[in-house]
C-alpha cells in the first residue's frame, strides 16, 4: 500500500523551533520529488518546501532561510526543519509525493498524500 505518515507537529512559541518527519513506503521513494504542504485555518494549501529526487530544494519565499527539507532515501524519509517559527506558520502540515496526477497545488501534482501534523505557534 502506497503510504506517507508524518509526524513531529506541537505547539511553539513563537521563535522556537520545530522538526517534522514523514516516512513513505509503498513506493520507491528515491525517484520523486517530495513536498511539504500546509494548510492555515480558513485558508488553501500552500506549497512550503520541495526537495527533488535529486536533492535540489526549493521553498516558499516566506520560510526561505527559516526551514529546511531533507530526505534519507535509505530510510524512506523527508524532514522539515523548521526554526524561527511564527504565528503565521500554524497550520497543519502535510507531505506529499509529486505524481503526474492528483491535486494541483501552485502549478505541481500530487498524487500520494500524509494525513498531516498540527503546528501551532503562539505566545
Amino acid at each position: 500500500e502506497v503510504q506517507l505518515q508524518a509526524s513531529g507537529g506541537g505547539s511553539m512559541v513563537p521563535g522556537g523551533s520545530l522538526r517534522l518527519s514523514c516516512v513513505a513506503s509503498g513506493f520507491r521513494f528515491s525517484s520523486f520529488a517530495m513536498s511539504w504542504i500546509r494548510q492555515a485555518p480558513g485558508k488553501g494549501l500552500e506549497r512550503v518546501a520541495d526537495i527533488m529526487n535529486d536533492g535540489k530544494t526549493d521553498y516558499l519565499a516566506s520560510v526561505r532561510g527559516r526551514f529546511t527539507i531533507s530526505r534519507d532515501n535509505a530510510k524512506n524519509m523527508v524532514y522539515l526543519q523548521m526554526n524561527n517559527l511564527q504565528p503565521e506558520d500554524t497550520a497543519v502540515y502535510k507531505c506529499a509525493k509529486r505524481g503526474f496526477r492528483g491535486t494541483v497545488v501552485d502549478g505541481r501534482k500530487y498524487d500520494v498524500w500524509g494525513q498531516g501534523t498540527l503546528v501551532t505557534v503562539s505566545s
